[in-house]
């Protein structure tokens, strides 16, 4: 009997199958089928880059390649300039993550989130994100693959962060957009930490509306909200709250790194010290491994006092667990991993934040949640036998290892 594995079928097979014959695939050998194609497409797309990039070097450049290439690509001309950029950008200065695109890991628009990132630092500096984010790829959804980025451009470039953050501060603004059928959308451009506690709030007071025979979606609840707040309807004297992480020397000025906003990622840290100066802000120690950078204990004094051991694995978690979702932990549920009702354990080493929607998937037949409790790993299963694990990223990064000569000592 043939084995065909479906997650690895080369284009010539993968573009050989017809509706037919996916049709008689099972569940596995589709998913597999869904796995070869992401591939596939990520390889076609490389290639599709370095033509365009041989385009651009061949006109030597000329600002009309997008033009020429604009109508091949269905694009606007303005998306093709772009994509010409990103190609070329791709060729010269992030050859790792042209190779990892090569290889079907990664796919254009992450590619292009890298460039966005990248586009700030200097050629050498470049060259050195392009090394260090081809080693993270991995799972990573859109949103954890951007906080990556920017975690690795402000660790090579703390300075220009801080800088970067002024400027787009001075941005800030409203537009209204008109829309078919008697809508509208309101948006607003706002510094992370105000857009963050201004959601949290909207979020925080739609969700006191639920039940009872209240009919309105979370969606609809949180726009009523939204417009109730702007023309000064109620809910006075209500706060949110926004969670942020910061190293000592940090917050003491010492240096501009390491600060993360729960949700969003890093920001810099004379952002960070804003908030956490800031009346009404309530201070947290956390203690954290000096190897690995992962939390092992919190302090125990807070203004309202907090559910101790919840807090901790909240601190530690950051977001839901569960592969690809973003939810910050401090909305998530602290579950039991092996349950209260099997003999589970209420501690750190049997703890770990899920948000509502995946806290209830694990209850649903053919899906697994595995916990280790040594490296606080979660592996999930679905019900096609493939694995997903997670790992809380470390509030520090570790430092480095201590570099070995072959200089004999100098003494």
């Amino acid at each position: 009997m043939l084995y065909v594995d479906f997650s690895m079928l080369p284009p010539d097979w993968l573009s050989s199958m017809n509706a037919a014959s996916i049709e008689r695939l099972d569940v596995s050998q589709a998913v597999g089928v869904v796995i070869s194609a992401r591939r596939a497409i990520c390889r076609m797309q490389a290639v599709q880059a370095q033509a365009i990039a041989q385009v651009s070097r061949a006109r030597g450049g000329a600002r009309w390649v997008a033009d020429e290439l604009a109508p091949e690509l269905r694009l606007s001309r303005e998306t093709t300039a772009t994509r010409v950029a990103l190609a070329k950008a791709l060729v010269s200065r992030m050859p790792c993550l042209l190779a990892a695109m090569t290889e079907g890991e990664l796919d254009i628009e992450k590619a292009r989130q890298a460039f966005d990132g990248v586009a700030v630092l200097s050629d050498e500096l470049a060259r050195q994100a392009d090394e260090i984010l081809s080693a993270r790829i991995g799972e990573k959804n859109p949103s954890n693959w951007r906080k990556t980025v920017t975690r690795v451009v402000a660790s090579l470039d703390p300075e220009g962060q801080q800088a970067r953050a002024e400027a787009r501060r001075k941005q800030r603004r409203v537009e209204l957009h008109h829309e078919p059928d008697a809508m509208a959308s309101l948006w607003a451009y706002l510094p992370v930490e105000i857009a963050t506690a201004v959601y949290a709030r909207i979020d925080m007071l739609a969700r006191k509306l639920r039940g009872g025979d209240e009919t309105r979606t979370m969606d609809q609840l949180r726009a009523d909200v939204l417009a109730e707040l702007l023309l000064g309807k109620g809910w006075e004297g209500l706060a949110a709250q926004v969670f942020i992480h910061i190293p000592l020397d940090t917050a003491l000025g010492i240096r501009d790194d390491g600060c993360e906003l729960v949700g969003h990622g890093p920001i810099p840290g004379e952002i960070g010290r804003q908030v956490m100066n800031q009346p009404g802000s309530v201070w947290r120690k956390v203690l954290t491994d000096p190897v690995s950078g992962t939390v092992r204990d919190i302090g125990r004094k807070r203004y309202r006092p907090p559910a101790d051991l919840a807090e901790l694995v909240r601190v530690r978690d950051r977001t839901c667990r569960a592969p690809g979702c973003n939810r910050p932990a401090q909305r998530c549920d602290a579950d039991h991993c092996t349950p209260w009702s099997e003999n589970g354990d209420t501690c750190e080493q049997n703890l770990c934040c899920l948000c509502r929607h995946h806290h209830r998937l694990k209850d649903e037949p053919g899906w697994k949640f595995e916990f280790d409790p040594e490296t606080a790993d979660l592996t999930v299963t679905t019900p096609t036998g493939r694995t997903y694990t997670t790992r809380p990223e470390p509030l520090l990064d570790p430092p480095p290892p201590p570099k070995i000569t072959d200089e004999p000592p100098p003494f």
